[in-house]
């Protein structure tokens, strides 16, 4: 299977603290897969890396054949790398559709003299892009909601919100940081069939951040275990769960000897 995504010993430090350290990682085409690992492991920093908030010290990134080292965010989201957040980042003072016309921006051709002239292709442009969203927001189950002002969203709306505005900028690949921190078991249930659908039905690849050990158990076809910045395990769901390294990673040395990691049962946050 072709790789949409390959790292290569990738090292990112932050003066001396190595935060994620030669860290090779490849995710296939069309695929799910999940990082994981304890508070501090380096999940969230190699996020950035990847879509250029952080610009890596050592290694490579290949997305789609291209190398995206030093690459600035914008430019690998026009590339078609999306993510969204471990907190909610909206524009709270925007409504629901609002939010998702600003992630249409990177598909959007219209200079800026074409809204302040009114230019028939802009006017065209606009009204196809406000049908697209009103789609959007009706994928995510959102419809009707889109002139809402997104605070005033319950949360778990907030997170398909957010989910629905990475989307509009028509990506490859998805990147979802934590997507059901917060909910109740039913709206991560709803959430967790909403991620594999989005690449049954729609064809996205997605990369996956998540406390939650049952979504990531469930959902995940790979799942890499990272630990104080490092790859300490890769595999199935059913090979993290008894490999020693896990298990001594999450629950200590003492439970090692441990015949089966029960980490459906672990949740774990990252600052």
């Amino acid at each position: 299977m072709t790789n949409i995504l390959e790292a290569t010993d990738v090292t990112k430090r932050f003066g001396g603290l190595v935060a994620v350290n030669q860290l090779s990682f490849a995710i296939p085409k069309g695929s799910i897969v999940s990082i994981i690992g304890p508070n501090g492991a380096g999940k969230t920093t190699f996020f950035n890396c990847i879509t250029g908030f952080y610009q890596i010290d050592e290694g490579d990134i290949v997305f789609d054949g291209h190398s995206i080292k030093g690459k600035s965010p914008d430019q690998i989201t026009r590339q078609g790398i999306a993510r969204t957040y471990q907190n909610i980042r909206l524009f709270s003072n925007m409504s629901a559709i609002e939010n998702i016309l600003v992630g249409m921006e990177p598909r959007l051709t219209s200079r800026w003299f074409g809204p302040l002239f009114r230019l028939p292709q802009t006017r065209i442009e606009e009204e196809k892009a406000l049908v697209e969203a009103n789609e959007l927001l009706n994928f995510v189950g959102l419809r009707g909601k889109g002139d809402n002002l997104a605070r005033n969203l319950p949360y778990g709306d907030q997170r398909r919100l957010e989910i629905a505005r990475a989307l509009a900028g028509g990506p490859k690949l998805l990147l979802l940081d934590e997507p059901t921190a917060g909910m109740n078991p039913r709206e991560t249930a709803e959430t967790t069939e909403f991620i594999r659908n989005l690449r049954d039905k729609v064809g996205i690849t997605v990369l996956l951040i998540e406390h939650d050990m049952r979504v990531v158990m469930g959902i995940s076809e790979d799942i890499t275990v990272l630990d104080y910045g490092e790859k300490i395990a890769g595999g199935t769901p059913a090979e993290i769960q008894r490999n020693t390294r896990v298990i001594e990673a999450y629950l200590g040395r003492g439970a090692a000897g441990s015949a089966h990691l029960q980490l459906n049962q672990q949740t774990e946050t990252e600052a």
